[in-house]
């Protein structure tokens, strides 16, 4: 960053500060007198553990919660912000974990709801088009503002997201977990728009656990524990061990030697496995995999090129050809049922739903 970008830094209003922030949900304490302050033109993590209370934190920031106590600034001036649309009007836009997009409708649809100029959505939809590419074009966007949502990937999909909250010109961007969902790919260039909107004077404020993409992404990083906020550093004058510590309470081991693995008895056996999708595209075409007993089989490639349709396969929620056995049972892939899914112990954790879905395998007891 230049020397003069840091001097108007210091010398300008905080984009957020918050003052002594509290919430409880019943007897467990979310948030415990929490004070930040995130300089304008920067990108500034949150970094702890699941359950730390980052969500909760910038969910009162956006008005889906309402603190308990505390007080909010927005560039300097004490902001009430009850609901959402306050937070817009304040210049905020949150990007959520779990995208609150309409699937049947285009990305230009998406982009004006809620945010129409009167009752002819002709004349809106026409000046959203423009104000749409022009956006696209200055922050390395670009998506078809006539795609379906249904029809796009997640990392454009996400995109969309962005674009709704700069068309209702917001200067302060909230992202909740973006990377969850995403390729490494995505997440790089995610991070690259990222850059470019901080560049372009916009603030960022990231909420995340990875301490790889704190040190990789941000100007600034918060450490959460617990509810409470136990530090805010330089990110170039920290280390992934110190962020670590700060977030546990301890110090932690980030490399872990392994023992060599044996591999056991056959546990999984795909045979020229091919899927078609709804559309009678072929998603998936004559894989042949085994997985054994005490194994860990990795599938990359980008999205869209077949994975999730492999997944819900395997998992039962979709038809395929071939043959998959589990411990020599072979299922039925021309009738997939989810009950005998269950019935073999066999978890899915469906990709846009990781945390639900872990949880309500756990409480099930599926292993």
């Amino acid at each position: 960053m230049q020397k003069n970008e840091e001097e108007r830094q210091t010398t300008a209003a905080p984009a957020i500060k918050l003052n002594n922030i509290s919430k409880s949900f019943g007897p467990v304490q979310a948030n415990k007198n929490i004070s930040l302050s995130v300089n304008v033109g920067t990108i500034h993590g949150i970094v702890g553990e699941n359950g730390a209370g980052k969500s909760t934190l910038m969910s009162i920031l956006y008005g889906f919660y309402k603190s308990d106590s505390g007080e909010i600034f927005v560039g300097g001036e004490k902001t009430i912000i009850p609901d959402s649309q306050a937070a817009i009007s304040a210049g905020i836009g949150m990007v959520f974990q779990h995208f609150k997009l309409v699937e049947n409708f285009s990305v230009l649809e998406n982009v004006i709801l809620g945010a129409e100029d009167g009752a002819l959505l002709k004349q809106s939809l026409a000046k959203a088009r423009i104000q749409l590419q022009d956006l696209s074009k200055e922050y390395e966007l670009d998506v078809d503002p006539d795609a379906i949502i249904e029809n796009m990937s997640v990392g454009l999909q996400q995109r969309v997201e962005i674009l709704k909250a700069l068309y209702r010109e917001a200067n302060i961007l909230i992202l909740d977990e973006p990377t969850g969902v995403l390729t490494p790919s995505e997440a790089d260039h995610l991070f690259r728009i990222l850059k470019n909107l901080r560049d372009q004077g916009k603030t960022i404020i990231l909420i995340t656990h990875k301490l790889r993409e704190i040190m990789d992404a941000t100007d600034t990083v918060s450490v959460m524990r617990a509810g409470e906020m136990t530090a805010t550093l330089e990110t170039k004058k920290t280390s992934p061990e110190e962020l670590a510590e700060l977030m546990v309470g301890r110090k932690v081991l980030l490399n872990v030697s392994k023992n060599e693995n044996k591999a056991g008895d056959i546990a999984l056996e795909v045979k020229n496995l091919s899927i078609t999708d709804e559309k009678g595209v072929l998603r998936v075409k004559d894989i042949t995999f085994e997985v054994r007993e005490g194994e860990i089989l990795g599938i990359a490639g980008v999205a869209g090129n077949g994975q999730s349709e492999l997944l819900e396969a395997l998992g039962g929620f979709r038809k395929a050809e071939g043959s998959v056995s589990i411990y020599g049972h072979t299922l039925n892939l021309k009738n997939p049922s989810g009950q005998e899914i269950r019935d073999l112990s066999i978890a899915h954790v469906p990709e846009d739903r990781q945390r639900l879905g872990l949880i309500m395998e756990l409480l099930h007891g599926k292993t």
